[in-house]
């Protein structure tokens, strides 16, 4: 007799896969190096609470996953237990987080082209998990995808979008936000996120903590705060995260640096993700 198909354990395999063997995931150099190491998944159920409280702590804007399950298929009718939100973790790669560390001022090549060549890796993957559901005959979409999908300012954060993938990710228990907003996961905080809403019944990945800045070493032990010298224009402090500031100088020259040295156009910095205590882990639960 056929077994049922477990659909947690299928879907984490499809994605580990894809990361791990696709020709896709590279950083288009001449070596054709990896962008993104072996990546975490988590899932999160469509009637999660967070998906509303994110309207309160994001902005009234942010979609819960109904919302833009329903905007990409309105003839459906489903309710939010219906779905599942299915989240992943791009680790940078050793190499990548290596030459990062030796920066100041402006990004490593190899982090520029993980942020660009490495986001386009990342929609690759996130049109594949949807084409893969498809196959077994599960709606699904990719909110960062959706036409829909833009950004917003959020009267308290500033910068936001309609569709926040750090945000799935803590909901799908991959990790807590830290000083600098960046997200910490089991394989730390250079990282880089995605997801997908489909119309399936997975059980939801634990939440192994209770704080959205349970991972950080200030907010949980009041110590480190070594992302805060690591910024090269004093966009993080004790306070938090400027984003406006950070903004300026990744949009701004940062850009004009990345496109002048190494001949494409991105945003990218992420100094405080590297040559930090959570750069590649936890660091309140691993030595």
């Amino acid at each position: 007799m056929k077994q049922p198909l477990d659909l947690a354990k299928w879907l984490v395999t499809s994605i580990r896969d894809f990361v791990n063997n696709s020709p896709e995931n590279t950083l288009r150099n001449e070596t054709g190096e990896k962008a993104w190491d072996d990546p975490l998944v988590g899932f999160s159920r469509g009637d999660d609470h967070l998906y509303e409280d994110y309207k309160e702590y994001v902005g009234p804007f942010h979609w819960t996953p109904r919302e833009i399950f329903l905007q990409t298929f309105p003839e459906i009718k489903v309710a939010s237990n219906d779905l599942t939100a299915i989240s992943w973790i791009l680790p940078h790669t050793e190499a990548t987080k290596a030459d990062n560390q030796k920066k100041k001022t402006y990004p490593a090549q190899r982090w520029a082209r993980a942020r660009h060549f490495g986001e386009e890796t990342n929609n690759t993957l996130r049109s594949h998990v949807v084409a893969v559901l498809k196959t077994k005959g599960y709606k699904s979409v990719a909110p960062v995808l959706s036409v829909h999908w833009t950004r917003k300012i959020s009267d308290l954060h500033g910068f936001a979008s309609t569709w926040s993938e750090r945000h799935v990710a803590y909901a799908s228990g991959l990790g807590t936000f830290g000083l600098c907003d960046g997200l910490i996961t089991a394989r730390g905080k250079a990282i880089r996120a995605g997801s997908v809403v489909a119309q399936i019944h997975v059980p939801p990945t634990p939440r192994l903590y209770n704080d959205h800045h349970a991972y950080c070493l200030f907010y949980a032990r009041g110590t480190c705060k070594q992302c805060i010298s690591r910024c090269p224009v004093g966009a993080i402090s004790e306070t938090g995260h400027d984003k406006l500031k950070c903004g300026t100088h990744t949009h701004g020259r940062s850009r004009e640096y990345i496109y002048s040295h190494y001949g494409f156009a991105t945003d990218a910095c992420g100094l405080c993700q590297t040559k930090v205590p959570c750069e590649s882990k936890n660091p309140t639960t691993n030595p």
